[in-house]
């Protein structure tokens, strides 16, 4: 039983010296040069640039935030435009294979009706000339949609980089 209040005792001890020890350390030591921290006064001046910096800071930053703002609206406007050129151009194109499957389709079933080579001649004949004016057709209003398309988004996206820019300066 001896043992265990002696090993009880032990870490007890130690605990308190170290708590004395920094006691003491401080005690002993209250103006110690380490320990002090420099009383100094900012001056006036420097606090008053200091202000009016982080101030400058602040409004360029506003400006530039509303510039990106400004800038990724165009962009996505942009984008949009070309997303529904595009969806307007792949509807003309399928439109165009369509018609050009079904009128392959009604040349075959014509064909299979015709009754001398003399009239699968005149009817292969209509056939291609009508294809030629209908692809003729077709490539020119494709032509014009692309056209049309191109403008627009060079229009968008022109008018984006040069706000942009204007805001820039600006800011």
């Amino acid at each position: 039983m001896t043992e265990t209040k002696t090993a009880a005792a032990a870490p007890k001890a130690p605990r308190a010296k170290t708590a004395k020890t920094v006691d003491a350390t401080v005690s002993a030591f209250p103006n110690f040069e380490a320990f002090n921290m420099p009383k100094m006064e900012i001056p006036a001046v420097t606090r008053e640039m200091a202000e009016k910096s982080i101030e400058q800071a602040r409004e360029a930053y506003s400006k530039l935030k509303t510039v990106a703002e400004d800038a990724t609206d165009l962009m996505e406007d942009g984008f949009e435009t070309t997303r529904r050129g595009v969806l307007d151009f792949n509807h003309k194109a399928v439109d165009a294979a369509k018609s050009n499957t079904d009128a392959t389709f009604q040349f075959v079933k014509n064909l299979f009706e015709v009754k001398t080579l003399a009239e699968a001649i005149e009817l292969q004949t209509s056939f291609a000339r009508s294809q030629f004016d209908a692809f003729s057709a077709q490539a020119k209003d494709m032509q014009e949609l692309s056209s049309k398309l191109a403008g627009e988004v060079t229009e968008t996206f022109k008018g984006a980089v040069e706000k942009t820019t204007k805001d820039f300066k600006a800011a």
